[in-house]
This record gives C-alpha cells, sequence and structure tokens, in this order.
C-alpha cells in the first residue's frame, strides 16, 4: 500500500487489531520513508445491501454516507472520531446480518441509540435533522422520549413484550436426573411459611 503522505510505495504494519463487531481488522502502519502512520482496515467484501427509503426509493447502503450523518450531527460536540466510527461499523454490522434490505428507518433508529448511549445532546441534533421535525411540540416530545426511554448497552437486546413463562419449563432441573427424581426432590422442598 501507498503512503496517503508522500506516496512511496513501502509501509509496515506496526498492530493489528480485531474492529468492535469483528467484521474488519484495523491495521496501524508506518511509511518507510517519510515515518508518518495511518491507519487501513481491512474487511471482507459482501454482497450489496439496499436500503429502503420513505419515498419508496431503494439504494444501496453506504457506510461513509452513514458516517458523514453521524458526524454532522455531532458536530461541536464531546464525540471523538473513534466513537462515531465504531458506531457506523455496529451499525454496518447489524444491517448487515439483517439480510439484503433494510429500511431506512432502522437505521435511523439505530444511529438514534447508539448516539444517545454516547451523547444524549448529539441524538436530539440527529433526529431534529432525521425525524423532520414540524415543530417545538415534536422535538419536545422526542427530547421526553429519550429523557424516559431505557438505552440497552450495545451488548443488550432492547426488551420486548412476551408472554409469561412456560410453567413446564425445565429450569431447575438437572439435566441428568430423570423426571421421577425430579418429582422426589420437590417433595423434599419447604413450602413458604405465610406472612403474618
Amino acid at each position: 500500500m501507498n503512503c496517503p503522505f508522500c506516496q512511496f510505495e513501502s509501509t509496515r504494519v506496526v498492530d493489528s487489531r480485531l474492529t468492535d463487531p469483528g467484521d474488519a481488522v484495523r491495521r496501524r502502519r508506518e511509511c518507510a520513508s517519510c515515518g508518518n502512520r495511518f491507519t487501513t482496515y481491512e474487511r471482507a467484501e459482501e454482497l450489496p445491501i439496499t436500503v429502503l427509503k420513505r419515498d419508496g426509493r431503494r439504494e444501496r447502503f453506504d457506510r461513509q454516507k452513514l458516517l458523514r450523518g453521524l458526524v454532522r450531527a455531532a458536530n461541536k460536540r464531546p464525540v471523538t472520531d473513534q466513537q462515531l466510527d465504531e458506531i457506523a461499523d455496529s451499525i454496518a454490522a447489524g444491517v448487515r446480518s439483517g439480510g439484503p434490505e433494510v429500511r431506512a428507518e432502522q437505521i435511523g433508529d439505530l444511529s438514534l441509540r447508539a448516539l444517545a448511549r454516547v451523547d444524549p445532546v448529539t441524538a436530539i441534533q440527529f433526529a431534529s435533522v432525521y425525524r423532520s421535525f414540524r415543530d417545538l411540540d415534536e422535538l419536545e416530545a422526542e427530547i421526553r422520549r429519550i429523557k424516559q426511554e431505557p438505552i440497552p448497552d450495545a451488548d443488550q437486546l432492547a426488551l420486548e413484550a412476551s408472554g409469561p413463562s412456560d410453567p413446564e419449563s425445565s429450569i431447575g432441573r438437572s439435566p441428568a436426573a430423570p423426571a421421577g427424581e425430579a418429582k422426589k426432590a420437590s417433595k423434599n422442598r419447604r413450602e413458604h411459611v405465610g406472612q403474618p
């Protein structure tokens, strides 16, 4: 790879790391001529992802376009380029794992949640463009929602409404114990003591 500073043809890798979503290798390189360091990313070539826009148009998913939108929202905010890069990587990995098509609203919601974890004001700035608020009432409602809604960490799933758990589940039973022994063990358990 040529040096981006002096175009010299010889560079050496000084550090290699796997990116956070695990879909790329980040390499720090040093030019043999001028000594400047720069970063490159190595990713597997993937099938194109189609983004379904609100107006019915379709366009190819572009990580750089997503990153530009995140950077605009974080203008003059205490958010680092590395944080924005990690958000873009995480969203891109999520989009790729979801299949060949993704709705633009889903990308916007993922971006909004990720920005809210890093800096809620940046999330509001992003939402003001992404949601196209018609008036101040809609903006105030979005601010209230971001303040009140629990935001899952990057490694957590959002809570979903679900029915009661299965009363016949095997939680607490040893997988090696036969069914008869499980009944004997349940007879030996003490009953709860009633409260006065």
